[in-house]
C-alpha cells in the first residue's frame, strides 16, 4: 500500500511546480501584446506600463519561490495542509495578477491598426493636456494616460493610484476607455480625464458639500441626491469647460435611450438622473454664452420626454430641481473652491475659449491650416477637439470634406498621418 503522505506530497509538489511555471511564464510580456502595438505606444508610456508590470510579476515569482521553499520543508502531515493553503492563496494570487496583464494587454491591443493606434495616441494628448491645464497651475504632477477603445456606450477610467486587481499595486497611468462611436469626437475622454483630475485635487468631496450647503433650503432629498452625483457633476463640467457645447451633444447621443433610461434613478448611483443631467449641460452653455443651438436641444429633449412620463417616484426630484439648476453650475463652475487653491474652476479652465463664435473665429482665421498644420494642431488640439463637437452638434449631415478633416487633425496628432 502506497504511502498517502508521500501521495499527498507528490500531488502538492506537482501542483506547486505548475503554478510557479505560469507565474514564471508571465514575465515574458512581449506575450501579452503583439511588437506593434507596443511600438505604438510613446515610449514614456510603454515604460511606465512595462515598469509596472514588470514589478508585478517580479513580486509573483518571489511568492512561488517562497512557496516552493515551504515545500521543501514539509516534514510532517500538518506541515502539508499549510502549504496546502498556501497554494491555495497563490493559485488566487496568480489569477489576480493574470487580469491585471490582461487587462493592461487588451488596452495595448487595440492599436495593432496603425490608423487605430494614432487616433488613439492622440487621444492620449488630448486627455493628458485637459489635465494639464489644471493641474500644473496647482502644482500637481499629471499622471501619464493610457486610452483604448472598447464597445458600449459610455467611456470610463480606471484611475491612476488606484489599487490593482492583484490587491498589491497600483495603476501607473489614468486608463481611458473610449467607445468606437465616438472615437472622432471623443469629448467623453475629457469628462473621464476630470474624473482623474478632480480625484487628485480632491475636488469631488468638496463639491458635494457645496451642493448639499448650497441647496440645504430645497425639498428633503433633492440637496442629497446633487450632493451624491459630485463625481458625475464634476466631470460633466471639466468636459464642458474645454470642449463647450459639444460634450453636451455628445452627453445626449450616449444617454438618450427611451423613458426607462432617461427617468431611471437608482439611489446611491453617482451619476445624475439623465434627464436633469442634460439640461444641466444646457445650462452652463445657456449661463456662459447666452442663446444657442442647445435652447433647441433642451426644447427637443423636454418634448420628447415630458416630465408626466416620469416614475411616480422620480418626478418630484426632477421637478424640484429644474430650478435650481442655475445654483448647481454656479456652485460647480464659479464657486471658489479650496482644491483649485481658492479660486473657481473657470479661473482656470476658461469655457469662453470654446464658445461656439470663438471657435467658428478661429477656424476662419486659419482656415485649412488648423486642420493641417502640426503647429496649430499642436497647439490647438483641445479647441479643435471643441470645435468638432460644435460642428457634429450643429450639422444633421456632415459633409465628406468635413468628415476627413475630423479625422486627419487627429491622425496628424497621433502621428500617423504627415502634417502639412
Amino acid at each position: 500500500m502506497s504511502d498517502p503522505h508521500a501521495a499527498m506530497k507528490a500531488q502538492l509538489a506537482r501542483q506547486v511546480a505548475h503554478w510557479a511555471s505560469a507565474a514564471e511564464r508571465l514575465k515574458n510580456l512581449d506575450d501579452l501584446a503583439s511588437p506593434a502595438s507596443w511600438h505604438s505606444l510613446e515610449s514614456y508610456l510603454g515604460l511606465a506600463i512595462r515598469r509596472h508590470l514588470t514589478a508585478v510579476v517580479d513580486t509573483l515569482n518571489r511568492e512561488a519561490a517562497a512557496l516552493r521553499a515551504a515545500l521543501d520543508m514539509v516534514t510532517s502531515a500538518a506541515d502539508l495542509q499549510i502549504v496546502r493553503r498556501k497554494l491555495l492563496a497563490f493559485r488566487g494570487r496568480y489569477l489576480q495578477v493574470e487580469t491585471t496583464l490582461d487587462y493592461y494587454a487588451d488596452a495595448i491591443n487595440t492599436r495593432t491598426d496603425h490608423g487605430v493606434a494614432g487616433l488613439l495616441r492622440a487621444c492620449d494628448i488630448l486627455a493628458h493636456r485637459s489635465m494639464a491645464q489644471l493641474l500644473d497651475q496647482l502644482g500637481k504632477p499629471v499622471p501619464v494616460t493610457l486610452t483604448y477603445i472598447d464597445k458600449g456606450l459610455g467611456a470610463s477610467i480606471l484611475k491612476a493610484g488606484l489599487r490593482l486587481w492583484d490587491q498589491t499595486s497600483v495603476s501607473p497611468v489614468a486608463a481611458i476607455k473610449i467607445t468606437r462611436h465616438n472615437l472622432y469626437r471623443p469629448t467623453a475622454l475629457i469628462h473621464e480625464a476630470g474624473h482623474q483630475a478632480a480625484h487628485i485635487v480632491r475636488w469631488t468631496e468638496e463639491l458635494s458639500s457645496a451642493l448639499a450647503a448650497g441647496l440645504s433650503a430645497a425639498p428633503a432629498g433633492v440637496g442629497e441626491a446633487w450632493a451624491g452625483w459630485a463625481s458625475e457633476i464634476a466631470a460633466d463640467a471639466f468636459a464642458f469647460a474645454h470642449t463647450g457645447y459639444g460634450s453636451v451633444a455628445a452627453l445626449l447621443d450616449v444617454l438618450d435611450g427611451g423613458p426607462s433610461m432617461v427617468f431611471r434613478h437608482i439611489p446611491g448611483d453617482p451619476h445624475p438622473v439623465s434627464y436633469i443631467r442634460v439640461l444641466l449641460g444646457v445650462e452652463m452653455c445657456r449661463q456662459f454664452y447666452g442663446a444657442g443651438p442647445w435652447d433647441d436641444l433642451a426644447r427637443s429633449w423636454t418634448e420628447l420626454y415630458p416630465l408626466e412620463r416620469a416614475p411616480e417616484d422620480t418626478a418630484p426630484l426632477l421637478r424640484a430641481s429644474l430650478p435650481l439648476l442655475p445654483r448647481i453650475v454656479e456652485a460647480t463652475l464659479r464657486k471658489p473652491m479650496g482644491a483649485f487653491g481658492g479660486r473657481p474652476l473657470v479661473a482656470l479652465i476658461n469655457p469662453d475659449r470654446v464658445r461656439p463664435e470663438a471657435l467658428l473665429s478661429l477656424e476662419k482665421e486659419l482656415g485649412a491650416a488648423l486642420y493641417t498644420s502640426m503647429h496649430w494642431i499642436w497647439m490647438e488640439a483641445l479647441r479643435l477637439l471643441a470645435l468638432t463637437g460644435l460642428r457634429t452638434a450643429t450639422m444633421a449631415e456632415e459633409s465628406t470634406d468635413a468628415a476627413t478633416h475630423r479625422k486627419e487633425w487627429m491622425l496628424r496628432l497621433g502621428g500617423a498621418l504627415q502634417a502639412a
